[in-house]
This record gives C-alpha cells, sequence and structure tokens, in this order.
C-alpha cells in the first residue's frame, strides 16, 4: 500500500530562471492548498583525479554548500513577495535527481523548472527533470517557459 502525500510542496531551486519561475508555481499552489512549502538546492562534492583516483579537495565541498546556500536564499528572495506562504530550506548534497526525489518523498508534489542552467538551449527537460519524472513517487509539476 502506498502512503498518501503528507500535503508537502517541494520545489527545487538551482537559480536558474525557470527555477525562479517553479518558486513563484509552487508558492502559489502552497497559497491554494494550505500545503506547506519546501524549496531544497542540491549540491555536490567536488571531486578531483589523483593517482589513488577520484577524490574529494579537502576544502571545496564547504564552498559548494555556501555556493548552494547563496543560490537557494537569492532565488527565494528573487521569485517571492513579502507575502507569500512561509519556505521550508533545505540543502541535500548528492546528484541533484536522486536527491531531490529522496525530498520529495512522502510530498504531494515536485515541482521543477524544465530545464536547469546546464541544459542545453532549446532542450526540452534537462536531466534533472527527466530522471525526476521517471522516479518521483509523488506528482511532478515541471514548469516550462
Amino acid at each position: 500500500m502506498t502512503p498518501r502525500p503528507d500535503g508537502r510542496i517541494v520545489v527545487g531551486v538551482d537559480g536558474s530562471r525557470l527555477s525562479l519561475a517553479a518558486v513563484r508555481w509552487a508558492a502559489r499552489l502552497a497559497g491554494f492548498t494550505g500545503g506547506p512549502l519546501e524549496a531544497v538546492t542540491v549540491w555536490e562534492f567536488p571531486l578531483r583525479q589523483d593517482e589513488h583516483g577520484l577524490v574529494p579537495p579537502a576544502l571545496d565541498g564547504f564552498e559548494s554548500e555556501r555556493r548552494a546556500a547563496r543560490i537557494l536564499d537569492e532565488s527565494l528572495s528573487a521569485a517571492l513577495s513579502p507575502t507569500a506562504p512561509a519556505v521550508l530550506r533545505h540543502l541535500k548534497a548528492g546528484p541533484p535527481g536522486p536527491a531531490l526525489t529522496a525530498a520529495a518523498e512522502g510530498a504531494a508534489v515536485l515541482v521543477l523548472g524544465s530545464r536547469g542552467r546546464t541544459a542545453p538551449p532549446g532542450a526540452p527537460l534537462g536531466t534533472t527533470s527527466h530522471y525526476c519524472l521517471h522516479h518521483a513517487r509523488c506528482t511532478v509539476v515541471v514548469v516550462k517557459e
């Protein structure tokens, strides 16, 4: 038996124009439903190649996490009005698709921009949106231009 969704609305935020549109869409949905809104930015720990294989640089991971926190804060400030519902903010480490589907486990809806900062121009879906559409266990809304 599949558990019932808990009413949460989770939105992926990467700082791209389409993720800002997704934040605005998710905030409107949260306003209509009264469900809690959670914004998630994913960061990956940088790895470098050396003679022993892939190894994490000593301090670069901390800068990656700080950069993700800055993207999340700036994106929410840019996309939301002061009267928008309260937003819980989360930073998740790992590959974006799996991290977002894990963050949305049990949620009612996962909202994403159709493609992020690294997708080729004109691509209908980015790799993260594509992954989430096929792996998330909740409703996925993809916001396009």
